[in-house]
C-alpha cells in the first residue's frame, strides 16, 4: 500500500440541545410551577492513536467528521440526551495542527493516546432555571451553544529508530532489503523509492528496531527540490542517521550541469539540506555508511575509505560495505543495537538518580 502521510480533514463537534419552556399540569395541582428540561450537550470530536494503522489513506476519501447533536429538553424536568462523542482514528506517529492558527495542537505518539480536537456545545437551559419570587411562570428558555468547528491538518511522521540519508541511487533500498525483510523497489536510476519504507532489524529475539528508507536528496531538498524534502520529517524522530554515501558515484542531474558529485561532496551537500531544513537533525548521532565497495579492489575501497574520512575530517563512527553482497552490513547492525542498549541503561541511570534526588528532597 502507497503510504499516504498528509491530510486535511473538517470536524464538527454536535450543537447544544436547546432548553424547554414547560409546566406542569396534574389534576389537583392548579399553580404547577415551570418544569421544563435542559438541553444535552453536544458531542466532541476526539483523534485517537491506533497501531494497527499505518498511512492516512482513509482520509481522501471522507474528510467531513460530525459528532452528534445534543438532544432538546423535555417537560417534567427531564433533561436531553447528550450526542455522543466521534473518535477519529489516526496511525501512531500523527502531528494534529489547526489550519487556521498554523499551530501544532497535539502529537499522538502513543497507541491509546486521545486529543480533543473539538468540544461539543453545552446544552442550553430550561425555564425552571428562570422561576423567581416575581416571575413564577416564565417563558424563557435558551437556545443550545454551538459545538467547535476546525480545519485540521494530519501529518503522519513514521515512528523509526533508524533514519537512513543519502542522494538517490546511494544504495538505501538495498541497504534496507539487506538488514530486513522489507522489500522496496530497486532499480538503477533515480528516485525509484517515491515513498517512505519501515523495515524491521531483528538482531536477537526481543531485540530489534526499526529503519526507515526515504527517497533521495538533492541539493535544494529543504526548499522542495526533489522528493526527500516531502518526507524528510520522517526522520525527525529517529534517534540514530545512517549517512549512506556512493563511493563511485554516477553522473545525475541533481548537481550543477549533471557531474559527479564526489562522495565528501554528497555528504556537504546533505549536511546543508539538514541544516536548512532543521538544525537539530545535525545534531543527531550520525553515522557514515561507504557504500558500493564492491565495485573496486579490497585495498582501492578502503584506502578511498580513507581518503574520504580525512577529506571530510569525520569524527562519528564509520564502515565500508556493499549492501549488495550484503557484505559489512550485519556488523553495523550489531554495532547500532549495542549503541540503543547504552542509551537505555544511561535513561534507567538517569531516571533512578532523579526518583532517589526526589526522595531525598521531600525527606
Amino acid at each position: 500500500m502507497k503510504l499516504v502521510d498528509e491530510a486535511e480533514i473538517n470536524v464538527f463537534a454536535g450543537n447544544g440541545g436547546n432548553g424547554c419552556v414547560g409546566f406542569r399540569r396534574e389534576k389537583f395541582i392548579p399553580l404547577g410551577g415551570p418544569d421544563g428540561g435542559d438541553g444535552g450537550d453536544g458531542g466532541s470530536v476526539w483523534i485517537e492513536a491506533d497501531e494497527n494503522l499505518n498511512t492516512l489513506v482513509d482520509f481522501r476519501h471522507q474528510r467531513s467528521f460530525r459528532a452528534q447533536r445534543g438532544e432538546n429538553g423535555m417537560g417534567s424536568q427531564r433533561y436531553g440526551k447528550g450526542g455522543e462523542d466521534l473518535d477519529i482514528a489516526v496511525p501512531v506517529g500523527t502531528v494534529i495542527i489547526n489550519v487556521e492558527t498554523d499551530e501544532i495542537i497535539g502529537d499522538l505518539t502513543r497507541h491509546g493516546q486521545r486529543l480533543l480536537v473539538a468540544k461539543g456545545g453545552k446544552g442550553g437551559l430550561g425555564n425552571m432555571h428562570f422561576k423567581s419570587s416575581v416571575n413564577r411562570s416564565p417563558r424563557k428558555a435558551l437556545p443550545g451553544l454551538p459545538g467547535e468547528e476546525r480545519t485540521l491538518k494530519l501529518e503522519l511522521k513514521l515512528l523509526a529508530d533508524v533514519g537512513l540519508l543519502g542522494f538517490p541511487n546511494a544504495g538505501k533500498s538495498t541497504f534496507i532489503r539487506a538488514v530486513s525483510a522489507a522489500t522496496p523497489k530497486v532499480a538503477d536510476y533515480p528516485f525509484t523509492t517515491l515513498y517512505p519504507n519501515l523495515g524491521v532489524v531483528s538482531v536477537e529475539p526481543h531485540r530489534s528496531f526499526v529503519i526507515a528508507d526515504i527517497p533521495g536528496l538533492i541539493e535544494g531538498a529543504a526548499d522542495g527540490a526533489g522528493l526527500g524534502s516531502l518526507f524528510l520529517r520522517h526522520v525527525q524522530r529517529t534517534r540514530l542517521l545512517l549517512h549512506l554515501v556512493d563511493m563511485v558515484p554516477m553522473p545525475y542531474e541533481g548537481m550543477e550541469g549533471g557531474v559527479e558529485a564526489t562522495p565528501a561532496e554528497q555528504v556537504r551537500a546533505i549536511e546543508h539540506e539538514l541544516r536548512k531544513y532543521d538544525p537539530a537533525m545535525l545534531e543527531k548521532p550520525r553515522w557514515l555508511v561507504l557504500n558500493k565497495a564492491d565495485l573496486m579492489f579490497e585495498d582501492e575501497a578502503r584506502a578511498l575509505a580513507k581518503q574520504i574520512i580525512a577529506e571530510l575530517g569525520w569524527t562519528q563512527p564509520w564502515f565500508l560495505v556493499s549492501a549488495l553482497s550484503r557484505e559489512g552490513t550485519w556488523p553495523i547492525m550489531l554495532e547500532i543495537q549495542r549503541f540503543f542498549d547504552q542509551l537505555r541503561e544511561a535513561q534507567l541511570e538517569a531516571d533512578a538518580e532523579a526518583a532517589a534526588t526526589g526522595k531525598a528532597d521531600a525527606v
